[in-house]
């Protein structure tokens, strides 16, 4: 104690002058909106840094799981090409027509930072408006659908999960007989979501793929999104409520790839106000 007190009674010109331009500080920090904005934008980019430091030594130990991951992709693509093989009985211009909107390219990016467990679930990726990214764009895991970009900053962007009460949804199709409905989560748990508005008169069965139907410019069609666990139609319902076990597992998500659809997008924004 006797040493605490000479310390300060040493020092204490110094501790009464730090004390005072702690106190300056906060005054400018309140009244002042420019250090107030720098002072914010500079811890923002501190955090994301510690994120970055903090993911780069978690991957060390998740290389099992992202060659895991790498597997299942490959076993994914390798399953689409069995199915681009049965279309290519279709002729040349239906092909053409079908796949001639697809004009976009996939942005690969890292999950530095997840909040998942909740029911307003995001996450953080190292990439951001100088790589392409801006609001809106779709965004696939290795083996489907993961969610929409929904903040851009230079460096990094925050990412919806489609397992979020965020309002997002994904218009997606049946494989075998290409019915349409919308998917969207039910809050319950992160490995499942409901597909609704399929009529009860079409077969659903467990093990049926699900697929993104690319009738929106989030998501083109065919990526993966899921398969069927369970489906039943409730008493006085015209549909099926249909419990849907999606492909991306969130636990061990790393890397995720984001869509680009800005060609695309661009002529469609010009057709609807030539329509107007």
């Amino acid at each position: 104690m006797q040493n605490l007190l000479k310390f300060i009674q040493k020092y204490s010109n110094f501790l009464v002058f730090l004390l005072l331009e702690v106190a300056a500080f906060l005054l400018i920090m309140q009244n002042s909106a420019y250090p107030k904005s720098t002072v914010l934008s500079t811890c923002n980019s501190i955090v994301a840094w510690n994120y970055s430091v903090e993911d780069a030594i978690l991957s060390y130990f998740r290389l099992k799981e992202d060659n895991e991951q790498l597997q299942q992709e490959n076993a994914m693509l390798r399953n689409q090409l069995v199915l681009y093989a049965n279309e290519r009985e279709q002729t040349k211009e239906q092909i053409t027509y079908r796949y001639a909107h697809l004009q976009h390219h996939f942005v690969p990016a890292k999950v530095i930072q997840m909040h998942i467990g909740g029911q307003k679930n995001y996450m953080t990726i190292n990439k951001g408006a100088r790589d392409g990214i801006s609001e809106g764009m779709g965004v696939l895991g290795p083996i489907g659908v993961v969610g929409v970009v929904s903040t851009v900053g230079q460096q990094f962007s925050i990412v919806i999960p489609i397992t979020s009460n965020s309002g997002f949804c994904v218009s997606c199709r049946m494989q075998k007989n290409s019915q349409i409905g919308t998917l969207k989560w039910d809050g319950k748990d992160d490995s499942h979501a409901l597909l609704t508005d399929i009529e009860s008169h079409i077969e659903v069965v467990p093990g049926d793929i699900i697929l993104t139907s690319g009738l929106s410019e989030t998501f083109p069609e065919n990526i993966p999104v899921g398969v069927v666990e369970e489906a039943e139609v409730k008493d006085g319902d015209a549909t099926w409520t249909v419990r849907v076990k999606l492909y991306t597992d969130f636990s061990k998500l790393s890397y995720i790839q984001v869509i680009d659809n800005d060609i695309a997008s661009k002529e469609l924004e010009q057709l609807r106000s030539e329509m107007d």
